[in-house]
């Protein structure tokens, strides 16, 4: 049966029921309208195909229900006319005779449904319900399929129908235009993945997430940025717009505002998403300004200092500025209480009338008190508006401190020129106490000078009010021990809300409770006080220091003028600095020359400690160096009076005190200067010894070079002050060569000695070159100590076992340490093949090619400054041997007997992150190393350069592994010129053997 309503108010048109079926076909209908309670809304009834068409013209049927009339054979033709004017009007087809094939023609033609013959009344009921049941439903879909057509094809807007898993089922032809793509080109892509989105800020995540909640049943809006000029389905360029709209350029943005909303089935199922986008850039553009604009304003009205008030006709209040209690001290809603203008700023504040005529009226002063009781004078300006319900804006500035102010500044120019006429301290003081209460309108006011002869401040002068309130100043030390006398030492001025809260309180009795100190220069403190808690606002501070300065400024004119008179003293005390510099520089020229004689570290501080004490230049000088557990200063040289050496013996040379200036040196490697010992006298003990043996000041400079400390120079002087500015700088360039000549000497013993320490270290420095080749190629690498320098850093021979010099090529290739490298000896080296033993070419270059693959060689590795062995030869150690494979590195160096060891380590430890001391040995140097040494001394760099490379290529071994010629091509030079430089090298290591050292021919040099 039908569903209820589906065929209320039907419409059927019954053709070709003659008068055998007409009563059973019209009987039928009677009854059951009868029993359906007249549910069928109306049936007619025409005999033939012609009416039927003509009754279809004039009015619309809900259904067409036919018999097969005796007048035109089986009624078909009629099915298929109505078909051609109406594809979807429902048809009945109710067979009076007939078989199955009656039944497939009628279908074939377009009948709804077919009522067999000898149909019943039940039969035709339910025929014609279903008929238009279906009819009703098809009229529904498309009606319901133009409304989405209407909707899917809006030209301003693109849609797309997508399959729950967010593939494109169907696109409208905007989308599709906008990306120059057909819809082939989009089916079946999934959505987050068209060209639309690949410039979008975060699209394809953001609309695969979309996807996902809209699949599960969720309606999704997301807003999203699309720039401009996006490529194509095909991967090209667009040349329109990516979102379509006119104005769009290729620096350009747009925002669209994509919606995903499921479509369901009959059962609640989603069975496809629809997804549509519409340009909403001007209305985000104009929410982005809105809140700009709003966040402006609402700033502006927090932050700004002037007050702005809007009122109606009457005064009553319709906005208030949210920063209102800046001036007033009220919250808006307190204001909007007080009812009208006129009790805020009081009545009769402007002319109506002419505010009427010119619109607005500017700077009015008025007064007004805030919610403290405190007065403000302010400048109103007020001006007729129309904003919703107010019609006049007053704008309030508070010029309270200004206009105070200005009273101020009037009375301190009074003052000022007072002051230009004074001739003492004294007048001065007085001056400026008398005048503070009209420029301060302060109570309580007075002045301290500084006695530089008993190094004390003096209270010269005080007002009444201060009398009154605190009692007579009493003098104060200058120290933190009282307020005036910490301000007069940092010479920072202090203000104090109440001086009881503050720990210096000098007199507890005191009735001033707001008080301000402020340093007069050099020359004293000025104070103000008032007995009133919080007396000091910004307006009263400010006129506090100006106040100040002016006085300072007029002692300043009385001490220039003093200083003037007292020119010729001070002419002496230039001389006789002068005097103490030229002993300085006799003293340094002394010890250059002393240096420069000196072959040992023992003369070097001998002489430096003899020149500095002679002549009663200084007291005491003495050099001491850190033992091996840096944890004290040891004396090595001293020089000066015989009571020096007691003096080392009585204080703490201890570097984690740290308190006499040598050992202070010692611990941070700066100059330490102590220019009066007596300072601080009972704080650190070292200074009473050093002053009971006379010495006054003292200077302590760190011997350092490159880096590396050599020990302390400490000097004393017998007066204090000895040490100025120039002194300084002179003991700390002597300190600098100092070290420089002690390292200088240690290079040339190691370069003479014959014993010496070698100390292994094992490194785990990953920025070590060595380290960083052997773990990115994969393979051991050595280097034997042979260095040659150059321009631009140095070159080393270096061992490749257990992998490629290749590999070690590629590894090196990204190394800012490396500035190149080259395949000396190995699989694949840089000029021609590696030859076997089988093919060995002779010294003329005659010899047979092919190739035999080896691991392992030799490299030529240049490498770009700073290189370790550089650094430690500066110190006199020497780097032994570098072992490295991908696990560890082991790097070896020899510390002659003359160099200290421990400073050898620091050395070492420096230059890596992660070191640590493996073993520690003494070795002695044998002859071979003279002989070695002899003859570098006798080759040119490149002579040198020449017999390495042939060396590590293999052209000395037997069988020879590289012709001459191999090796010419690798150095660039002709095979002439490598002969003779190979014969120059030999003959010069001769010469050597046989002439000079006188070893038998048959005799070999040990080697090291």
């Amino acid at each position: 049966m039908a569903s209820e309503g589906i065929v209320d108010d039907a419409r059927v048109l019954a053709v070709g029921f003659d008068a055998e079926h007409a009563g059973t076909a019209t009987g039928w209908w009677t009854d059951r309208t009868e029993t359906t309670s007249d549910r069928i809304g109306d049936i007619e009834t025409v005999s033939g195909a012609a009416a039927a068409l003509e009754a279809l013209e004039e009015r619309p049927v809900d259904c067409v229900l036919t018999a097969q009339p005796p007048s035109n054979g089986n009624g078909i033709d009629l099915v298929e006319r109505i078909r051609e004017r109406d594809p979807d009007l429902p048809i009945v087809y109710a067979a009076r005779d007939g078989d199955e094939s009656l039944a497939a023609e009628t279908v074939a033609a377009g009948v709804t449904e077919y009522v067999p013959s000898g149909w019943s009344g039940t039969a035709l009921t339910g025929a014609l319900e279903r008929a238009i049941e279906r009819g009703v439903n098809r009229r529904d879909c498309r009606a319901r399929a133009r409304q989405f057509g209407a909707v899917f094809d809006d030209p301003e807007t693109y849609a797309w129908v997508l399959d729950p898993d967010g593939r494109v089922r169907r696109a409208n032809e905007p989308a599709l235009e906008t990306i120059d793509a057909t819809e082939a080109d989009v089916h079946g892509r999934p959505f987050p993945e068209l060209a639309w989105w690949q410039r979008a800020e975060a699209g394809p995540a953001i609309l695969r997430s979309a996807v996902e909640r809209a699949a599960n049943g969720t309606v999704v809006h997301r807003e999203i940025r699309v720039h401009v000029g996006e490529a194509n389905e095909s991967g090209n360029e667009s040349d329109v717009n990516t979102v379509g709209l006119d104005g769009g350029s290729e620096s350009e943005s747009r925002s669209l505002e994509v919606t995903i909303r499921p479509v369901r089935d009959d059962s609640g199922a989603v069975v496809s998403l629809l997804a549509r986008a519409s340009d909403v850039t001007e209305r985000a553009e104009l929410e982005r300004e809105l809140r700009e604009s709003e966040e402006l304003h609402r700033v502006t009205l927090n932050n700004m200092t002037d007050t702005v008030l809007i009122t109606n006709d009457a005064g009553e209040f319709t906005y208030v500025c949210p920063n209102v209690h800046f001036i007033f001290g009220y919250d808006d809603d307190a204001i909007h209480e007080m009812g009208t203008i006129d009790e805020l700023l009081g009545p009769e504040l402007y002319d109506r009338e002419a505010l009427e005529e010119d619109g607005v009226l500017t700077n009015i002063e008025c007064t007004a008190t805030d919610r403290a009781g405190r007065e403000h004078t302010l400048l109103v300006n007020v001006r007729e508006v129309s904003i919703q319900e107010g019609t006049i804006l007053y704008s309030c500035r508070d010029v309270t401190k200004r206009k105070r102010r200005e009273e101020a500044l009037t009375a301190l120019h009074r003052t000022a020129r007072e002051l230009l006429y004074a001739e003492s301290e004294r007048e001065i003081a007085n001056i400026v106490v008398d005048d503070a209460t009209d420029v301060l309108d302060l109570e309580a006011s007075g002045a301290y000078l500084f006695d530089t002869d008993e190094n004390v401040l003096e209270p010269v002068a005080a007002s009444p009010g201060l009398n009154r309130l605190n009692g007579p100043l009493a003098p104060r030390r200058a120290n933190a021990d009282s307020i005036s006398g910490r301000v007069f030492v940092e010479g920072d001025a202090e203000f104090f809300a109440d001086v009881a809260d503050s720990a210096a309180l000098a007199n507890p009795a005191t009735d001033v409770r707001s008080a301000g100190v402020v340093p007069l220069g050099d020359h004293g403190v000025f104070l103000v006080g008032s007995s009133e808690i919080d007396a000091f606002d910004d307006v009263t501070r400010e006129l506090t220091d100006l106040l100040a300065a002016t006085a300072e400024a007029a002692l300043d004119r009385v001490a220039r003028e003093r200083t003037l008179r007292e020119r010729d003293r001070e002419l002496q005390r230039q001389n006789r600095k002068l005097t103490r510099l030229d002993r300085v520089n006799e003293i340094i020229r002394e010890i250059d020359a002393a240096l420069v004689r000196a072959e040992t570290r023992e003369e070097i501080e001998a002489a430096v400690c003899e020149r500095l004490t002679s002549a009663d230049r200084f007291s005491f000088a003495w050099i001491g160096t850190t033992d091996v557990a840096d944890e004290r200063l040891e004396a090595n040289t001293h020089g000066g009076t015989g009571r020096g050496r007691d003096y080392l013996d009585s204080v703490s040379l201890s570097l984690s005190e740290a308190t006499e200036p040598a050992a202070r040196t010692a611990a941070n490697r700066e100059v330490t200067v102590v220019s009066n010992v007596v300072d601080r006298l009972r704080e650190e003990p070292w200074r009473s010894e050093a002053l009971s043996r006379e010495y006054q000041s003292v200077a302590g400079v760190p011997l350092a070079y490159d880096e590396f400390t050599y020990g302390v120079l400490t000097v004393y002087a017998d007066q204090p002050d000895a040490f100025d500015g120039v002194t300084r700088t002179v003991l700390a360039e002597l300190g600098e060569t100092i070290a420089s000549a002690i390292a200088a000497v240690e290079r040339k013993q190691a370069l003479l000695t014959d014993s010496r320490t070698r100390l292994e270290f094992d490194v785990r420095d990953e920025g070590f070159v060595f380290s960083r080749l052997a773990r990115r190629a994969d393979c051991i690498l050595s280097f034997d100590g042979g260095v040659r320098l150059h321009e631009n850093g140095a070159s080393v021979f270096t061992t490749v076992e257990g992998g490629s010099p290749e590999a070690v090529v590629d590894a090196a290739a990204d190394l800012v340490a490396v500035e190149g490298v080259q395949v000396i000896d190995g699989d694949d080296v840089s000029n021609g093949d590696r030859r076997d033993s089988d093919n060995e070419r002779d010294g003329d270059g005659n010899g047979g090619g092919g190739s035999a693959e080896t691991v392992g060689g030799t490299v030529l590795l240049e490498l770009s400054p700073p290189f370790l062995a550089l650094q430690l030869a500066d110190h006199g150690v020497l780097l032994r041997s570098v072992e490295a494979t991908p696990e560890a590195t082991r790097v070896v160096v020899d510390v002659p007997r003359t160099v200290d060891a421990g400073g050898s380590v620091d050395v070492v430890s420096s230059a890596f992150a992660d070191v640590d001391l493996h073993a520690k040995r003494s070795v002695d140097r044998t002859t071979a190393r003279d002989l070695r040494a002899e003859l570098l001394e006798r080759l040119t760099e490149r002579q040198l350069e020449v017999v390495q490379l042939a060396y590590y290529s293999g052209y000395f071994t037997s069988p020879r592994e590289r012709s001459g010629e191999d090796v010419a091509d690798a150095l660039g030079i002709s095979p002439a010129a490598f002969y003779r430089h190979i014969r120059t090298v030999q003959r010069k290591l001769f010469t050597i053997l046989f002439d000079e050292i006188g070893l038998p021919a048959n005799a070999a040099p040990a080697v090291e």
